[in-house]
């Protein structure tokens, strides 16, 4: 049987008031009535083994150029940085990047530029403003990722506010309702961003540095190196994916701690806890609750056909609660034992995030550094709750706590 003709439950995460607690029950009913939900879209996989199977699957990729496509964009700079991304490319093409890049992004790679996290968090906290109280999304969590990626880049610290508009136009550029309302802000937002990344890269090329985009333009494997344009569709990926998602991530772990103080007392106890504390987080409130992949090839799956253009969205945020080993999947414990399956926050095969270990390594700085200093943490008003489809925002997050120097 076709999944299109197949008789599924609905999943709708578009009603008002659609987080927090009500946006895991809504989950959590929907799982239950199935490993497969319809959607506005396409189809939602809700199971973990299925999960990892459309994840994995090469008849599948990511869909972005195709729902440009839909929309009408077939030129420009929105559909030309898309194309020229590792998220738009597939085949052979994606296996060179990726082969190419893979060693400039592993956790031994981001491990480099912990002191530079520790010291942006020591510059934010000493500037946070009134004691015992803040504003953690302008405070903390939207200035340490936009920092560390122009620190990663070797653009100018100043300009890290510039980046984070950079990354929401480009997050903007898969918003079906953002690009219908506002898409010539978008196309100038990501033509002067491209060119932006273009003047970095040229300015790397002739004065190289000890950052990241130099290493790209320097990295040579079996006598294959990457082109001046590789590199810029590199960066422009790095700084589109690794500001608001990281920033959002964060935000989510300190709400979630809040609203658990012994697991924040015992973090600033024992900040070694702190890696632990970026998994938990991860896994049990991942900031990116699906992830879109479309057929290419017609794939047949426990019995239903998914004919090609159909569009499956991953579920991460049910899959991370059902996995191997895991005693109590729905509780948020970063002492518990999880097993030995990672999380699928990330997600899996050829397109998992190439930007994973220093986002987790900014989540394990910052929460092992957070924690001795912002004792007793509470919340202090209302949470500015976003959306879940896409990137899963909070738009504000005041926090109250005892500020102690360890």
């Amino acid at each position: 049987m076709r999944v299109d003709e197949a008789e599924l439950p609905r999943l709708d995460l578009l009603r008002p008031g659609m987080y927090g607690d009500r946006l895991h029950r809504t989950l959590g009913e929907a799982r239950a009535a199935s490993w497969l939900a319809r959607n506005d879209t396409g189809v939602s996989v809700l199971e973990r083994e299925a999960a990892e199977f459309f994840l994995r699957s090469p008849a599948l990729e990511f869909p972005g150029a195709a729902l440009l496509g839909l929309m009408g964009i077939t030129d420009g700079p929105i559909h030309r940085v898309m194309a020229r991304g590792l998220l738009g490319r597939s085949g052979d093409d994606h296996k060179r990047l990726r082969r190419l890049v893979t060693r400039s992004f592993t956790p031994r790679a981001a491990d480099r530029w912990r002191p530079a996290m520790r010291e942006q968090l020591a510059e934010l906290w000493d500037r946070r403003g009134e004691v015992g109280r803040c504003e953690a999304m302008a405070t903390i969590c939207r200035p340490v990722p936009a920092r560390m990626i122009a620190l990663n880049v070797g653009a100018p610290i100043e300009d890290a506010p510039l980046l984070r508009e950079y990354s929401a136009i480009l997050q903007a550029r898969l918003d079906v309702i953002a690009l219908q309302t506002r898409r010539a802000e978008i196309e100038d937002g990501t033509a002067a961003f491209e060119a932006y990344v273009e003047q970095l890269v040229a300015d790397h090329l002739r004065t190289p540095r000890d950052d990241l985009v130099s290493e790209l333009l320097a990295v040579e494997v079996d006598g294959d190196r990457l082109a001046p344009d590789d590199v810029v569709s590199l960066v422009i990926g790095m700084l589109g994916g690794g500001i608001d998602t990281t920033e959002n991530q964060l935000a989510h772990g300190l709400r979630l701690f809040a609203a658990h103080p012994e697991q924040w007392r015992a973090l600033g106890d024992d900040p070694s806890l702190a890696g632990a504390a970026a998994d938990e987080v991860l896994r049990f409130e991942p900031v990116s609750p699906f992830t879109a992949r479309i057929v290419r090839e017609e794939v047949v799956y426990r019995d239903l056909v998914f004919p090609v253009g159909t569009v499956v969205f991953v579920c991460a945020s049910t899959a991370n609660r059902e996995a191997p080993d895991d005693a109590a999947p729905g509780e948020f414990d970063i002492t518990a034992a999880r097993g030995k399956e990672r999380s699928l926050s990330f997600g899996a095969g050829p397109h998992y995030c190439l930007g994973a270990g220093l986002a987790w390594a900014e989540l394990d700085e910052a929460f092992g550094f957070l924690a001795p200093r912002m004792r007793d943490l509470r919340l202090d008003g209302e949470i500015g709750w976003g959306s879940p489809i896409g990137i899963y925002d909070i738009a504000s997050l005041p926090l109250a706590f005892t500020a102690r120097d360890p």
